[in-house]
């Protein structure tokens, strides 16, 4: 079973092989930046890249970024303690295009590293792609579309709305149409009887999302339109905590080796059962 580290370093170590330049995680308290107080997607760093207001060292990166989610737009207070797989604090795997590849080779990346090198069974993997906004004249995701039905059946890919399949970091900046990937962890036995498909974005326990290919095509301005950015990019995340829980078997992220060892570590200390108080609050 490859442990935590090993997870995070064959991400990186897979990224590197495709060019991308392995850069640093960014500090949780964003510099510079009046628009957001903590870092909350490996994104931030990059947003002058993605405006045009900087020029990026490097076309591609790829790294592990400490995300802090506890106001604003995204917001995972109100979730933890209630599931098994969200956190205020977490750790996300991510690589960036910097007008560069867009969502082909993004796809086609995020499929071979989940099925080849990880080695997660086809079967029990959705995307989901945009369906399009009328209101604010934004197409279906076609591109992405196209790219999954070259991977997946029908019944493996789920269209979803501006909610769930527009990605913004928050009420204004760099924003884009997104496709996730979903994993079913549910016994066979269910499997049978409910479909996958039926359950992605339903807040069920064990089929969850873990990977998400935003593609940066658009600027949110201050009153609310959208305007096209001079180059499209790639930005995507994938939570360590969660890749981590479906690749060592578990159904829960805290039984992980991520937090295994601080949990019994607190039980010596406490003389208290964390894994059952745990287990009581979920």
């Amino acid at each position: 079973m490859m442990t935590s580290a090993d997870i995070r370093q064959a991400f990186l170590d897979f990224f590197r092989s495709k060019g991308h330049e392995i850069v640093p995680s960014a500090p949780i308290v964003v510099k510079n930046d009046p628009t957001l107080m903590f870092t909350n997607a490996g994104m931030n760093q990059f947003k002058d890249y993605f405006l045009g207001n900087k020029p990026a060292p490097f076309k591609r990166v790829a790294d592990t970024q400490k995300c802090l989610r506890v106001s604003g737009k995204h917001n995972d207070l109100e979730e933890v303690g209630v599931d098994t797989y969200h956190h205020t604090m977490f750790e996300m795997l991510g690589n960036w295009s910097f007008g560069d590849y867009f969502k082909d080779e993004a796809i086609e990346w995020s499929w071979e590293l989940l099925t080849v090198v990880y080695n997660i069974p086809k079967d029990r993997l959705y995307a989901t792609v945009f369906e399009g906004d009328v209101k604010e004249g934004i197409p279906a995701s076609s591109i992405a579309l196209a790219k999954w039905k070259s991977l997946l059946p029908d019944e493996h890919i789920v269209f979803g709305n501006k909610k769930d399949n527009f990605w913004e970091m928050g009420e204004t900046g760099p924003c884009g149409p997104c496709s996730e990937i979903h994993v079913d962890c549910r016994p066979d036995e269910e499997r049978k009887k409910i479909p996958g498909h039926t359950l992605v974005n339903k807040d069920h326990p064990q089929v969850i999302e873990i990977w998400n290919n935003v593609f940066i095509q658009f600027n949110r301005k201050k009153d609310g339109s959208l305007e096209p950015l001079p180059a499209t990019h790639v930005d995507t995340g994938m939570g360590l905590e969660r890749l981590v829980r479906v690749l060592q078997g578990k159904t829960s992220n805290y039984d992980t080796d991520i937090f295994t060892g601080t949990i019994a570590e607190t039980e010596k200390i406490t003389g208290k059962n964390m894994t059952s108080a745990i287990a009581r609050q979920l």
